[in-house]
């Protein structure tokens, strides 16, 4: 072989060889293999399944805070998102979905904790991951994290018997409870009555599905009417969601008394500003969804889940112990609206005081 002859099958070599590198290493990118100089895996797949929309706190914090922390953890790993619309259906065949497509994590929040078990079972058989997200689903799940919720209801009770304080005996109160499908109301609702029974009167009672306003709203309709809008000395309502449709039918009868709520929706804040809502409970959501977080990238790259992640057990509806973080609510009124959701940054006082509540926030010390 001539000197030109050996250049040239030495230079088609190299180029070959090149371009088979080239090949290799993009393949490996478009499949996600390989590690970040962080040190995080691109092959981290987690699903992020949410129950529903009507209450904004999903798609306003939940959601991008938990998306932001994972990607601060693993920049590479790929998050897929589902939301149920609050169709406990729907979520199942979601979970289907997320296994189909290799999710190695889950984190959800159930819809129905009880019917999703199979679904939290099919995971767990299939190598899978669970972190139960403010909702204790059914099953063997792996960590949670949510709030203590007696204790939301203990505060939720407490706000309501020093709100009607003197007129706790000459009239009676109106509970409207969460979800009958959601562990959490059940909760709510314990604790609630271990603050309201023997100190106010309850004339009527509903266990509200889906947490829907609309359905609140007739609840409360429907109460006033049985019990006669002068008897009616407050509201217990569950969440912040129903509470706008339960003010709605207060203000239709003429009433303002007591109002309870939860989870500090910036219609809720404005209400309490104004006075038709006494009080909300702040969950901060971002300790809870970083926590969620925090837990599915350890999982997702095989660490233990410990007691600085998750010092507590809970148990579920099944009789699961699973590792947990139960962080503590806040009461939000009229007093505090500055120094817990403003000085978080969940809203601004411009947001909070619309032209509509301008005159309310000078008087709140707003503005």
């Amino acid at each position: 072989m001539n000197v030109v002859l050996r250049r040239t099958v030495l230079a088609t070599a190299v180029t070959a060889l090149a371009l088979g590198a080239a090949a290799c290493g993009s393949a490996k990118q478009s499949s996600g293999g390989g590690s970040s100089a962080s040190g995080s895996t691109t092959a981290l797949k987690i699903g992020l399944l949410l129950p529903e929309s009507k209450t904004t706190r999903y798609e306003q914090f939940d959601r991008p805070l938990i998306e932001a922390k994972i990607k601060a953890l693993a920049p590479n790993a790929t998050i897929d998102y589902y939301n149920a619309n609050q169709d406990a259906t729907q979520q199942q065949t979601q979970v289907d979905t997320a296994l189909t497509k290799g999710d190695k994590v889950l984190i959800l929040d159930a819809v129905d904790a009880k019917a999703i078990q199979s679904s939290v079972q099919k995971a767990h058989d299939a190598g899978v991951k669970v972190v139960a997200y403010d909702r204790l689903a059914q099953g063997p799940v792996d960590a949670y994290v949510s709030f203590d919720n007696n204790k939301v209801g203990q505060l939720q009770g407490q706000a309501l018997v020093t709100a009607v304080g003197s007129k706790a005996a000459s009239g009676q109160i109106i509970m409207i409870n969460g979800s009958p499908t959601d562990p959490n109301a059940a909760q709510f609702k314990a604790g609630a009555h271990s603050a309201i029974d023997g100190k106010l009167k309850i004339g009527k009672e509903y266990d509200t599905p889906a947490w829907d306003p609309n359905t609140a709203n007739q609840e409360a309709s429907a109460a006033i009417t049985a019990i006669g809008a002068p008897n009616v000395v407050g509201v217990y309502s569950a969440n912040d969601g129903m509470a706008a449709g339960i003010a709605t039918a207060l203000k239709a009868a003429g009433l303002s008394v007591p109002l309870t709520g939860q989870d500090a929706q910036l219609d809720a804040v404005q209400r309490i500003v104004a006075g038709t809502q006494t009080m909300s409970i702040y969950k901060p959501y971002k300790p809870e969804a970083e926590t969620a977080a925090t837990m599915a990238v350890n999982l997702g790259l095989g660490k233990e889940i410990d007691s600085s992640v998750a010092p507590t057990t809970a148990t579920s509806g099944s009789g699961t112990a699973v590792k947990s973080n139960l962080i503590t609510p806040i009461v939000l009124n009229k007093d505090n609206i500055k120094t817990t959701v403003v000085a978080d940054g969940l809203y601004t006082v411009a947001q909070i005081c619309t032209p509509d509540f301008a005159a309310a926030c000078t008087a709140a010390g707003l503005q």
